[in-house]
């Protein structure tokens, strides 16, 4: 039977501090593995690509994805181009397709966007947020023509931090079939990926989509993971601006700005679909038509 939300209820019986994120880790572990083996197995496919950056998202799913259905059955792809190549995040991703038996492969990108440059009449260098996408939709051609080649699917790395600030490109690194964390905030990410076996160093390296030099997610969105999940946790649990400000002694302008531009860029994350591990799920009770705000 459903149960009816009291928000009000809600925001006295909540304490939002680290223990609301707390997971049942080896529980969630073993679900996550759980939804991937059988998507894989219903999609009737031969197993998954995914895109092996070395960031905490790409190799906790390769970590997961090769628990759950055989390294041999993941193709880690590494898809480095020549303005932000990194030898240390080939290295990290190496690593972990090693720790997990997982096959991999290096596709350097670059010949294909230089292409695409000069084919464009307007293309305009100086855009870095247009030529950045692009980067990342490339990316997506890469992983879906090995998936066709190989009769296997694509599994996205996107966790709900990102996904509820639309901090990603559409159609590109957001790109997939399946989205096995995309029910699980970065820091809970980063503990699962710890639980899994990935050293602290991988577990904690700063997260960037690698579209531009010097790229970091924190300094884009402008706050830390670890007080942004707790913001967004409180909207997920139908928690007033006022009262989030509150409980985390920040200013409510700063809980506004987060939630604006979660609802903004609702549209896209149409279409995503993950296990059901939090209160709410994108693609399933977690839909909000803008125009009703």
């Amino acid at each position: 039977m459903p149960i009816a939300v009291n928000s009000q209820r809600l925001v006295k019986l909540l304490k939002l501090d680290s223990s609301v994120l707390k997971l049942n880790i080896v529980e969630t572990a073993k679900r996550v593995e759980r939804f991937i083996k059988e998507y894989v197995e219903n999609s009737g496919t031969e197993g998954v690509v995914i895109g092996l950056s070395g960031g905490v998202d790409s190799n906790t799913i390769a970590a997961l994805t090769g628990l759950a259905i055989g390294g041999d059955k993941v193709l880690g792809l590494m898809l480095p181009e020549e303005e932000t190549r990194s030898e240390k995040d080939i290295e990290d991703a190496i690593t972990v397709a090693k720790q997990f038996d997982l096959k991999t492969q290096i596709c350097d990108i670059t010949p294909a966007l230089r292409g695409i440059y000069k084919s464009i009449p307007i293309f305009d260098q100086s855009e870095r947020l247009c030529k950045g996408n692009m980067k990342a939709r490339i990316r997506m051609i890469y992983l879906y023509y090995y998936a066709n080649k190989m009769n296997r699917i694509v599994c996205g790395s996107s966790d709900k931090s990102e996904t509820m600030m639309g901090y990603f490109t559409k159609w590109g690194d957001v790109a997939a079939d399946m989205y096995p964390i995309i029910d699980l905030y970065k820091t809970q990410v980063r503990r699962l990926a710890e639980h899994l076996g990935l050293s602290k160093q991988l577990s904690e390296k700063p997260a960037t989509p690698a579209l531009w030099p010097k790229q970091l997610a924190e300094t884009e969105l402008g706050i830390r993971y670890d007080v942004l999940d707790l913001i967004l946790c409180g909207i997920e649990l139908f928690m007033d601006s006022e009262e989030i400000a509150k409980q985390l002694n920040i200013k409510e302008e700063t809980v506004e700005t987060i939630k604006t531009r979660w609802l903004y860029s609702e549209h896209k994350r149409r279409v995503l679909l993950g296990p059901k591990l939090g209160f709410r799920t994108f693609g399933a009770d977690f839909r909000i038509p803008r125009d009703t705000y």
